[in-house]
């Protein structure tokens, strides 16, 4: 059985860039126009005035401190509170397969492959922006690739779900090179109308490309160009237990439904104290466990690449699995700049900070969030 190696990845980051500051300008003016607007209602109680943000509230319940969107003047736009898309005609990129093409171009450049290269595309994220075809269908196209390709959703697990699936294919035979993309367009199901939510997503795509190796040296297959750095996938675990606590209920069902839906429903929502109680421990849990399962000493994984929604959450998983407090560069935080893009939020913590590994150390990417969802990849540098 050969080697599963990741040998590059890819990320699109969005030119827009939205601070916590903005975020509460924004949302300050849009709730006391609010409040000035239901003034009588709210005097004699029948509504509850509405809170106005702070800075200091985001960036103590999440850590998070500034995010990229695909349309700034939309989201920041107190009248809005939601990006602008312009609607594409049938012959132009839809606008996920365009952020998930440059995503792909760079991971293909760094693993010194081509397009035709590929033989599978796996497009998996919390959000689709159409039924079908499918937007993993529509990239194969624009970089040329053989085979299939799908669409999948896992919510915020979404990037490793993708990746246990082009393991099984690489394995079973039925791929030799799977591209994986995380085209994360958060802004559009983000609430920016509310105080506890306005400020947690941001945009992104995310892409790594995964190919088999059947070598027996220690190098990876012969390329053109690009990087010789790879990583080994050693083993992939993904697990799902069923939760209300993270939910979105847009749907194409929502026209039939009657009575309809309140707007909130359409949009992501939680029950963010509970998630917190409830997914820590499950995911600190699953890591520990898929690590003594492999026979590997929590103490000789280098990097912990887990998903970015909660910088709280973060430091208590990692407490949790080493006994103590995680230093920076054992597992990185991306939360500061990018907020939570959602499935693409560890493999832009791995695509950003996994320099200092030397060949043979070991790191785990991990997600978890919507479902509830956890998957975890057990890696090893396998060439610097």
């Amino acid at each position: 059985m050969g080697r599963i190696l990741i040998t590059g990845t890819g990320l699109f980051t969005p030119p827009d860039s939205v601070s916590n500051a903005e975020l509460v300008v924004s949302l300050g003016q849009a709730n006391e126009a609010w409040n000035g607007k239901h003034r009588a209602e709210i005097e004699r109680g029948e509504l509850e005035a509405r809170d106005l943000p702070s800075e200091k509230f985001i960036e103590r319940a999440s850590g998070i401190g500034h995010r990229y969107v695909m349309d700034k003047q939309g989201v920041l736009d107190p009248t809005r509170l939601r990006p602008h898309l312009r609607s594409r005609t049938e012959d132009e990129l839809s606008i996920q397969a365009e952020i998930g093409l440059a995503a792909a171009n760079e991971a293909l450049a760094q693993a010194g492959r081509k397009g035709e290269d590929v033989d599978a595309v796996i497009v998996g994220c919390s959000n689709l922006q159409r039924a079908y075809p499918a937007v993993a269908i529509e990239i194969q196209a624009a970089i040329g690739a053989s085979g299939f390709a799908y669409d999948m959703n896992v919510a915020c697990s979404s990037a490793t779900f993708s990746i246990q699936n082009a393991v099984d294919a690489l394995r079973s035979g039925s791929a030799k090179c799977v591209l994986v993309l995380n085209p994360e367009i958060t802004s559009g199901h983000n609430n920016f109308a509310l105080r506890e939510f306005h400020f947690i997503f941001g945009d992104a795509c995310t892409a790594l490309l995964l190919e088999r190796d059947d070598s027996e040296a220690d190098t990876v297959g012969d390329r053109t160009e690009g990087s010789p750095e790879s990583w080994e996938i050693l083993d992939t675990r993904l697990v799902t237990t069923f939760s209300n606590n993270i939910r979105n209920d847009a749907g194409y069902l929502n026209p039939c439904e009657e009575p309809e839906r309140e707007s909130f429903e359409l949009l992501f929502r939680q029950n963010g104290r509970t998630v917190f109680k409830e997914v820590c421990p499950l995911v600190s849990k699953h890591i520990r466990g898929h690590l003594a399962d492999r026979s590997i000493e929590v103490s000789d994984v280098k990097r912990f690449w887990l998903h970015q929604a909660n910088l709280g959450m973060n430091k208590l998983i990692m407490r949790k699995i080493l006994g103590r407090d995680a230093l920076p560069n054992e597992a990185p935080v991306i939360l500061d700049e990018y907020a939570n893009t959602s499935s693409a939020g560890s493999v832009i913590a791995f695509h950003n900070h996994r320099d200092g590994i030397a060949a043979g150390d070991y790191g785990v990417l991990c997600s978890f969030g919507a479902g509830y969802s956890v998957g975890s990849v057990i890696l090893r540098k396998f060439t610097d």
